[in-house]
């Protein structure tokens, strides 16, 4: 006589219900993968470009203690270029911008700046992080 309460089997697998979650859950990580790898490229443009500039502005101190007399105003790519430590040759260095444009190092302001104008002497300050004193696209204060 079989008793009325039979005993099932243990399932094995999943439900498509437990399979459609478990996607959804890795599409959402990978998303947010993504997402974050913009921004810590943003940041490694910004880190590059400060480390640039913290060696323009290493090379503008050494020229300067070199030659005492001189203005700082009165600088230019020619004369900081020799001093520049990581031995680029007789070029100041450049960087990439957020927008993939050429910046240039504004040398005859101290602590230099990133511009966007060729030459080295004039434009406005590039710094789309918003602070000066952040070491992020600039020397700092």
């Amino acid at each position: 006589m079989k008793s009325a309460c039979s005993i099932r089997p243990a399932r094995k697998g999943f439900t498509l219900i437990e399979l459609s979650v478990v996607i959804f859950i890795l599409i959402a990580l990978l998303s947010m993968g993504f997402g974050m790898s913009k921004s810590i490229d943003k940041w490694k443009k910004g880190k590059e470009a400060s480390e640039t500039l913290r060696s323009v502005y290493t090379a503008q101190r050494l020229y300067l203690a070199d030659h005492p007399t001189v203005a700082v105003n009165t600088l230019n790519p020619t004369m900081v270029a020799p001093y520049i430590p990581n031995g680029t040759g007789n070029t100041v260095p450049t960087a990439v911008s957020l927008t993939n444009a050429t910046l240039y190092a504004r040398v005859n302001v101290s602590p230099p700046i990133w511009t966007t104008s060729s030459g080295g002497t004039s434009g406005t300050a590039y710094d789309p992080s918003g602070s000066s004193t952040d070491s992020l696209w600039d020397v700092g204060q």
